[in-house]
């Protein structure tokens, strides 16, 4: 049973990939970064709500006193997280952005010990350390920052709201049901995009049409629903069946494997390769992270519980 459990957070990971590079499909037609993000979040929003009402309705029942909460999660860690890891792509390579948005962990770490004042084991703190050395590797510093400033700082921004998820969840009871926060979210994401994204100015027609990108070819509205069922719906969905089944530090261990598939993904579908600084800084970046994830987890107020797996940004 852990084998199939484990299966599905390794499936999850794996869709989660194909955010990034779909994306890349959608402005090659013309979209913006901030409208693929809306027909994302609209489109599984639109889709999650009319499943759940049909197979679990109850799911979407949420009390009065949750929904600030949720809300509070559709704004930052739905939109403000796509929003920004959108932006970012478009001047970052998709590995190196997921990267960046890996350092979550890291931030959660450090916002329980100096804002909620929690004493964490030294080894929080040696995960921060090789965590934020990885990143320099992966920017290679000494270069004098090859990589894109502005990009680094939407990383950065995607890694914060990240962040927010994880402290988010942590408040999240068990009176409410994941897949309906999850429904929620997105459609509240969409919502909230709506100034930004300005849905009624998107070229729709633009669907219509074949993007080429890294010398490969796909129909736009192919791109869109991929990135919609795929990489969105049926991935949300894996993410939160593989944890129920398993552990917060399993899973949040595999949650990672996200960066390797959006990466490789990104290598055979839009050509983007890592240099090997950036593979090293990465899996720098990713021990880093999980070592300061882990021993979080392990603190008494664990903001980086349960729903780590299900969150799955990218």
């Amino acid at each position: 049973m852990k084998k199939v459990s484990l299966g599905i957070a390794v499936l999850a990971s794996c869709c989660f990939g194909f955010s990034g590079p779909m994306s890349k499909f959608l402005g090659a037609v013309g979209l913006t970064p901030t409208e693929a993000v809306w027909v994302r979040m609209a489109g599984a929003g639109v889709v999650m709500l009319a499943v759940l009402a049909i197979v679990r309705p109850r799911a979407l029942r949420i009390p009065l006193g949750r929904l600030p909460m949720v809300a509070t999660y559709a704004i930052v860690a739905v939109a403000g997280a796509q929003a920004f890891y959108f932006q970012a792509i478009t001047r970052l390579p998709v590995g190196v952005a997921l990267l960046m948005e890996f350092t979550a962990p890291v931030l959660v770490a450090l916002w329980v010990r100096f804002v909620r004042r929690v004493r964490l084991p030294r080894t929080a703190y040696v995960g921060a350390v090789v965590a934020f050395g990885g990143l320099c590797v992966v920017v290679e510093v000494w270069q004098g920052m090859r990589l894109d400033g502005v990009g680094l700082l939407l990383g950065a921004g995607a890694a914060a709201c990240a962040a927010g998820y994880f402290l988010l969840s942590d408040s999240m009871g068990d009176d409410v049901d994941p897949l309906g926060v999850i429904a929620w979210g997105l459609a509240g994401a969409a919502v909230a995009l709506v100034p930004l994204a300005r849905p009624w100015g998107i070229d729709w027609t633009a669907f219509g049409r074949a993007a080429t990108v890294g010398g490969h070819t796909l129909p736009a509205l192919a791109a869109a629903a991929w990135m919609v069922v795929v990489a969105t719906v049926f991935a949300y969905i894996a993410s939160v069946t593989a944890v129920r089944r398993l552990s917060a530090a399993v899973g949040s261990t595999v949650s990672t494997l996200e960066v390797i598939a959006g990466a490789v993904v990104a290598w055979l579908l839009i050509g983007e390769a890592l240099g090997p600084f950036q593979i090293i800084g990465g899996l720098i970046v990713i021990g880093g992270a999980l070592l300061a994830q882990s021993v979080t987890a392990a603190a008494p107020v664990a903001p980086a519980a349960e729903p780590a797996v299900a969150r799955q940004y990218g």
